[in-house]
C-alpha cells in the first residue's frame, strides 16, 4: 500500500490492498498449503498480481449477483485463505464483510445472522449440509451464494467473467468490517470496525514491522480475526513474500517452512506451543526466523525460549501484543534470548506510545497504586464503533473514553502492565491461574497444555493435556505442584477435547460446565 495513502487518508480499506501491493512491488510470491476453494485451478503457488486479479474477479461476480455498497455480506465457509480474498472483494464493492468463524455452531451462526440487516451469505456445501442444516437461513438473509455448487444457493461460478466495478470507498467512520469476539464466555458479540479505527491499529503495527520489512512471512492465523488483516496490510506494504497456512500440524508445517525459510512467523499462542516440536525438526524449519509474532493470549515463557533457541539468526525476537478484538493491540513487549531466560509470563508490556494508554482501577474507578491489583482498562483510537445488535452491552463497557478489558492485573513501579487473570476466571484460593499454569508448563516439559478452572465448589481443577497422549506421571505431578496452591486431582484430556475459539483460545467457562456435567468434547 503506498505510504502516502496510508498517512493522508487516515483510513485502511481492504478492497485495494493486493492491487496496490502488486503495483508497488510487482510479482511477489504467495504460497498456500492448499488450493483455494474459489479457484482451485490456480494451485498453491501464486503472487501479488494473481491475488489482485482474483479479488477483482470476485468483486465483479458479487456485483453481478446484486451486492451493493453498505450492504452486509457474511462470509462463513470452510477454513481457507479465500475467506480473506472474499472479504477483500466484498470491501472492494463498498459492502461490509461480516466474518464468521467456520468453527461456530449452527445455532450460534443463526443468532448472529439475526442481529444483521438482511445480509448476503457466502458459504459452501459443508456448512449448509452440516452445521446450518437446521437453521432457516433463507428467512435470515437477502441471498445465499456458494463457493461450490451447494444446493439451495447460487454458485459464484455462475457470474464468472463479470466486469469488475470501480472500487468503492465508504466514509472512514462508516462500518467497513464486522468480526466477532472470541465467545469464551457465551455467544460471540459482533464487533463493528471502521476504516479509521483500522488505520489507527495499522500504523503502530507498521512501525513495529519496519525492522523485518521484506522478509518472508509464514502465517497461521484465523482469517476471520481483525488482527490478520492488519498484519496483512503491514506485510503487503513492505512487499513480503507470504506463506499462508491452514493446517497447523507440525508434520505438514515443518517441511513447508523448511522449504521457504521464513524470517517472520506469526500464529496463535496455543499453536506456538504445538510448534515447539519444530524447534529440532528435520530441515530446521525455524532456523531463519528473525521475528515471531504472538497475540490473542499471553504466551508461555517456555514456548518463547524454545522458539528463540530454534532460530540460528544472531538476535531473533518475539513480539507479544496484548489486546482484544474490540480494541486492537493496547500493549506490547519484546522478548530476546536474554530477556526470555528470565521472562515473567504475566508481564504483557506497556501501552503503544502515541496510540494507546493503559490503566488499572479499583471497584470505584480510581487508579490503583503500583503493585495493587485491579481492573485493566485501555484508551485507544483503534476501538470499534459498537457491538451490532447489542449496543447496550457496548455502552456498559465504557467509562468515558476508557474501555474495560475484562482482565485483572496491576502496574509495576515503572509502568509495565502485568496480567493476573480474566475477571470471570478468578479463583479465591489462587492468586493467578495463569501464573500457576506457566509454572507447570516450565516444570513439566511433557505438557502440551494445562488449564486451571473452578470446580463445583470453586476449587481449582487442573485440566492437563500431555504430548503424545501419554499418561500423566503422578509422581512428577506431585513434585511439580508441591509448593503451589492446593488443587484438585488433575483431569487428563486430549488436546482436541478442549473447547476452543477460532484463535485457539481455551473456553474456560465451557470447561467448567463440562466438568460439572461430567461431559467431554
Amino acid at each position: 500500500m503506498p505510504q502516502q495513502s496510508l498517512f493522508s487518508d487516515r483510513a485502511f480499506y481492504l478492497g485495494p490492498v493486493f492491487r496496490q501491493a502488486a503495483d508497488r512491488h510487482g510479482s511477489v510470491p504467495v504460497t498456500l498449503d492448499r488450493p483455494l476453494d474459489v479457484a482451485p485451478a490456480l494451485g498453491v503457488d501464486l503472487g501479488y498480481p494473481e491475488l489482485a486479479d482474483l479479488v477483482e474477479d470476485l468483486s465483479g461476480r458479487l456485483w453481478e449477483a446484486g451486492v451493493r455498497p453498505s450492504e452486509q455480506v457474511v462470509v462463513h465457509k470452510t477454513d481457507n485463505v479465500d475467506i480473506m480474498l472474499l472479504a477483500c472483494a466484498v470491501s472492494r464493492v463498498g459492502a461490509v464483510p461480516v466474518l464468521l468463524s467456520p468453527a461456530l455452531a449452527g445455532p450460534v451462526v443463526g443468532q448472529l445472522l439475526g442481529r444483521l440487516s438482511r445480509p448476503w451469505l457466502i458459504t459452501d456445501r459443508a456448512r449448509l449440509d452440516g452445521p446450518l442444516q437446521d437453521v432457516d437461513v433463507a428467512a435470515l438473509v437477502r441471498g445465499t451464494l456458494s463457493v461450490d455448487n451447494a444446493p439451495g444457493a447460487v454458485s459464484l461460478e455462475k457470474y464468472a467473467g463479470a466486469e469488475p466495478p470501480a472500487p468503492v470507498r465508504l466514509h472512514p467512520r462508516e462500518p467497513s468490517l464486522i468480526t466477532h469476539s472470541s465467545g469464551t464466555t457465551g455467544v460471540p458479540k459482533l464487533a463493528v470496525h471502521c476504516a479509521n479505527s483500522m488505520w489507527n491499529r495499522l500504523v503502530p503495527q507498521q512501525a513495529m514491522g519496519w525492522p523485518t520489512r521484506g522478509e518472508t512471512a509464514a502465517l497461521h492465523m484465523s482469517f476471520v480475526h481483525s488482527r490478520f488483516y492488519h498484519l496483512l496490510g503491514v506485510l503487503l506494504h513492505f512487499g513480503s513474500p507470504l506463506v499462508l497456512i491452514t493446517d497447523p500440524e507440525p508434520a505438514s508445517v515443518g517441511p513447508l517452512l523448511a522449504r521457504h525459510r521464513p524470517g517472520i512467523v506469526e500464529t496463535h499462542p496455543n499453536t506456538f506451543v504445538l510448534w515447539e516440536e519444530l524447534a529440532d525438526a528435520p530441515g530446521a524449519p525455524l532456523s531463519r526466523v528473525r521475528s515471531y509474532g504472538s497475540t490473542f493470549d499471553a504466551i508461555h515463557p517456555r514456548t518463547v525460549r524454545r522458539l528463540l533457541d530454534a532460530s540460528k539468526r544472531r538476535s531473533p525476537w518475539l513480539i507479544q501484543l496484548y489486546g482484544q478484538s474490540e480494541t486492537g493491540p493496547v500493549a506490547f513487549q519484546w522478548f530476546t534470548r536474554r530477556s526470555a531466560a528470565r521472562a515473567d509470563g504475566r508481564r504483557v508490556g506497556i501501552g503503544i506510545p502515541g496510540f494507546t494508554r493503559v490503566r488499572v482501577t479499583d471497584d470505584h474507578g480510581r487508579r490503583t497504586a503500583p503493585g495493587t491489583p485491579g481492573r485493566i482498562e485501555a484508551r485507544t483510537r483503534g476501538r470499534i464503533l459498537t457491538y451490532l445488535g447489542a449496543r447496550e452491552q457496548y455502552e456498559r463497557q465504557l467509562d468515558g473514553e476508557w474501555w474495560q478489558m475484562g482482565d485483572m492485573g496491576y502496574r509495576s513501579r515503572l509502568g509495565a502492565l502485568h496480567l493476573i487473570d480474566r475477571e470471570i476466571d478468578q479463583i479465591d484460593s489462587v492468586h493467578s491461574n495463569l501464573e500457576v499454569e506457566d509454572t507447570l508448563m516450565d516444570r513439566l516439559e511433557e505438557l502440551r497444555e494445562v488449564v486451571i478452572v473452578p470446580g463445583a465448589d470453586r476449587e481449582p481443577v487442573p485440566v492437563v493435556c500431555v504430548r503424545g497422549e501419554r499418561p500423566l506421571d503422578p509422581e512428577r505431578w506431585r513434585e511439580a505442584t508441591a509448593d503451589l496452591p492446593a488443587m484438585a486431582e488433575p483431569r487428563q484430556w486430549r488436546f482436541e477435547e478442549l473447547p476452543m475459539t477460532a484463535t485457539w483460545k481455551v473456553k474456560r467457562v465451557e470447561i467448567s460446565r463440562m466438568l460439572a456435567e461430567g461431559a467431554r468434547a
